[in-house]
C-alpha cells in the first residue's frame, strides 16, 4: 500500500492552524509558567526558581484589594446569571415553537444586544438605574418617608443592575442555541407521549426535558463562563462593588509582581473547572439518552 503524498497546501494550512493555536493559547500558558515562580520572580522570562509563594502572597491580599471578597461576589453573580439564562433560555425556546405575534421583531431586539457596543450598553443601564435612584428619592420625600431617605443609597447593585448587564450578554447566546435545537426538536415524542396520557409537565419533564440536557448545560456553561469574566458590561453598572475581573485590571495598572500571574492563573482555572463539569455532564446526559433511560 502507498500513501498519497500531503499537498503543499496542508502544510501550509498545517503551520498556520498550529500558529493560530499557539497564538490563541501561548499567553495563557506563559501567565501560568511565571505565577509558579520563586520569591525572586519577575514580570518576564527566565523565571527565577519555582514555588508556590506568589498564590501565598494572593491569599494574604493584594495591597487593599479583598481577593477573596471579590471571588465570591463574582461566583455569586456567575451563578445567578447562569441560573437565569438557563430558566428564561428554555421557556423562550419552548414559547418560540409556536407562531408569536411581534416574535421576529422581539428575536431580533433580544439578539440585537450582541452586537451593541458593550461599554455603551454598561453606561445606558448605569443610567436609567441612576434616574431610578432620582426617582425614588423623590418619592420618598413626596411621601414624607424621612428614614428611607436618609438611608436610601442606591439601587446599582451587584444583583440588579449588574444582573442585567450580565444577562443582555448571555440571554442572546442562549436563545440561539435553544432556538437551534428547538428546530430540529421531533415533536411526534410529545405527541406520543399526550397520547399516552401525560399532562403538559409531565410531557416535558420527561420526554422533552431529557432530550435537550446536554444542550441546557451548554446554555448553563456559557452563562457562567461570559459571566465570570465580563468587565465592559460591568464597569459602569455595578455601583460600589468590584467583581474578580475589574479587581484584576485594576491591579494590572498597580501590582508588578508576578502575584498577578497567579491571580490570572485561578481565574483560568475556575474557568477550566466549570466547562470541565459542563462537559462530564452533556456526557452524561447523552449516555443516557443512548440508552433509553429516562433523565
Amino acid at each position: 500500500m502507498t500513501r498519497d503524498k500531503r499537498p503543499a497546501s496542508f502544510w501550509f494550512l498545517a503551520l498556520f492552524f498550529a500558529a493560530f493555536v499557539a497564538f490563541l493559547y501561548g499567553p495563557m500558558l506563559v501567565i501560568v509558567v511565571l505565577s509558579f515562580q520563586g520569591p525572586e520572580g519577575g514580570l518576564t522570562f527566565p523565571i527565577r526558581g519555582f514555588s508556590l509563594h506568589w498564590f501565598r502572597q494572593l491569599a494574604e491580599g493584594l495591597g487593599v484589594v479583598d481577593i477573596g471578597a471579590a471571588l465570591k461576589r463574582s461566583l455569586g453573580l456567575g451563578l445567578a446569571v447562569m441560573a437565569l439564562t438557563v430558566v428564561l433560555s428554555v421557556l423562550a425556546g419552548l414559547a418560540f415553537r409556536k407562531r408569536l405575534k411581534g416574535g421576529h421583531a422581539l428575536f431580533f431586539v433580544v439578539v440585537a444586544s450582541l452586537i451593541m457596543p458593550s461599554i455603551i450598553v454598561s453606561l445606558g443601564i448605569g443610567l436609567e438605574f441612576r434616574l431610578l435612584d432620582t426617582g425614588l428619592k423623590w418619592a420618598f420625600e413626596a411621601l414624607g418617608m424621612t428614614a428611607q431617605q436618609e438611608t436610601f443609597t442606591t439601587t446599582l447593585g451587584l444583583y440588579s443592575s449588574a444582573l442585567g448587564a450580565h444577562l443582555t450578554w448571555t440571554l442572546p447566546f442562549g436563545l440561539l442555541i435553544m432556538f437551534a435545537i428547538f428546530n430540529r426538536f421531533n415533536p411526534s415524542y410529545e405527541e406520543a407521549a399526550r397520547d399516552l396520557g401525560a399532562t403538559p409537565w409531565q410531557g416535558f419533564r420527561h420526554v422533552v426535558l431529557p432530550l435537550i440536557a446536554p444542550s441546557v448545560v451548554g446554555v448553563g456553561m456559557f452563562g457562567f463562563t461570559l459571566s465570570w469574566d465580563e468587565i465592559a458590561r460591568t464597569s459602569q453598572a455595578i455601583g460600589d462593588v468590584n467583581t474578580l475581573p475589574l479587581e484584576l485590571q485594576g491591579l494590572t495598572t498597580t501590582v508588578t509582581t508576578p502575584a498577578i500571574y497567579a491571580l490570572g492563573t485561578v481565574t483560568t482555572f475556575v474557568s477550566l473547572v466549570v466547562m470541565a463539569l459542563a462537559l462530564a455532564l452533556a456526557h452524561f446526559f447523552r449516555r443516557r439518552q443512548a440508552k433509553g433511560r429516562p433523565a
